[in-house]
């Protein structure tokens, strides 16, 4: 297994170009699991990732209504789970339906899903660091999407360098 990689965001719209950077090299059938606590930066990801697709329309927070749709050059799905606690079959037999789809799943409180679906979702932790800063972790991924992290660790890295220096 690959050692997570790690980048940090000054601010939204720095997690935004994440999102839209992951969306631009998304491809149908990719799960994402956007762990984190409330205020870590999930629903901003998503709305970048939407950017990244290509989507138009204006990508908030699902939680009232568990799942959203947005077209773009594919589907994004963006599914909050946090109101689920269990599984009842209507719900596994949605989330398998989204998960197997033509489109991009974006999983906010990925907790209750069950392992069998769960297998080969892409993990990415959020957490606060600051008022505006954020620190996204991304576990095991396609080399597709470790590129992106990557790339924007090794940018996030040379900017933390350069301030240290100033100081």
């Amino acid at each position: 297994m690959a050692e997570p990689i790690v980048v940090e965001t000054g601010n939204e719209e720095e997690t935004r170009a994440l999102g839209a950077a992951l969306g631009s090299v998304a491809e149908p059938g990719d799960v994402l699991f956007l762990q984190g606590p409330f205020g870590a930066g999930k629903t901003t990801l998503v709305q970048g990732l939407a950017r990244g697709l290509g989507v138009e329309d204006r990508v908030t927070s699902p939680s009232f209504v568990i799942a959203c749709e947005y077209q773009g050059r594919i589907p994004l799905y963006h599914i909050d789970l946090y109101r689920i606690e269990q599984m009842d079959a209507t719900t596994l037999e949605a989330l398998a339906e989204y998960f197997g789809s033509d489109g991009v799943c974006a999983v906010e409180w990925p907790d209750s899903v069950p392992v069998d679906l769960a297998s080969g979702a892409v993990r990415i932790t959020l957490a606060a660091t600051g008022e505006d800063e954020r620190r996204l972790e991304l576990d095991a991924a396609a080399p597709r999407i470790r590129e992106v992290f990557e790339q924007r660790s090794r940018r996030s890295d040379g900017v933390r360098r350069r301030n240290a220096a100033r100081h």
